[in-house]
């Protein structure tokens, strides 16, 4: 992520970055737990319209949950190990985990910053997300997608919802790279500041047009949620996504 928060963290203006208060930067990882009915959410279980929380309040740098999948006449979603960045700039790395945790046992947060050559300014591009994926996969699956147009064209946006439909109905995640400003935000967001950010899409349904983001940055405490596929294209440009 280029900037973000983490329960009482502060926003700083460098790129890909946002660092939390000396007491809670360094936070250590928190242990996985076990399995238990918070761990493994039915992401049905209250609809699949815009705004709908999946999985929220569990906001600890490093708390991990296995979020399930499902498949259903108009929703698909994967199964991803989900956790909350352990840094204030480390979405990028905490993204591309979840992504990866779909497929394959996923490196640390930590392994895959190392990879990325994410710095205390972020992970600078979106390519670098791609490159890494397609490593630990050891695939040629993922491609760059570059959305400069802002607001996006029709033609983006339908290959937005294509590359989403192919991706996940394939079993791989796209992770996506978003500026949220002030007044087109996602839940949870600080609504003063532009937020500059790496999330993970892990699904979609059809019939209303939503898609399901796993969200390392874990804002106000949401992790997982539903948000409109407008949205989505709205706060992709002018950066992209890995598909």
């Amino acid at each position: 992520m280029r900037k973000r928060l983490l329960a009482t963290a502060i926003a700083t203006a460098a790129t890909g970055a946002l660092l939390a208060p000396a007491t809670t930067a360094q936070a250590r990882p928190t242990p996985p737990q076990p399995a238990s009915a918070l761990d493994v959410p039915d992401v049905l279980d209250h609809g699949s319209r815009a705004g709908t929380a999946v999985v929220s309040g569990q906001n600890e740098p490093g708390t991990r949950l296995t979020i399930d999948g499902v498949h259903t006449s108009s929703a698909h979603t994967l199964p991803v190990d989900y956790q909350v960045q352990e840094t204030g700039y480390w979405c990028g790395p905490a993204a591309t985990r979840i992504a990866l945790s779909a497929r394959i046992a996923a490196p640390s947060q930590s392994e895959l910053a190392a990879q990325l050559g994410t710095t205390e300014a972020g992970t600078d591009h979106i390519s670098q997300v791609t490159g890494v994926l397609n490593a630990n996969l050891g695939t040629g699956w993922y491609e760059t997608k570059e959305m400069p147009n802002d607001p996006p064209t029709q033609e983006q946006k339908d290959l937005l919802w294509r590359d989403i439909v192919l991706d996940i109905d394939n079993n791989y995640p796209l992770v996506t790279n978003i500026v949220a400003p002030p007044g087109n935000q996602p839940p949870g967001y600080p609504s003063d500041q532009t937020i500059y950010h790496y999330f993970t899409v892990i699904g979609y349904d059809d019939a209303n047009r939503t898609v399901l983001i796993a969200d390392p940055a874990s804002f106000g405490g949401n992790q997982v949620y539903w948000l409109s596929f407008d949205q989505l294209a709205s706060l992709v440009p002018p950066k992209g996504y890995s598909a």
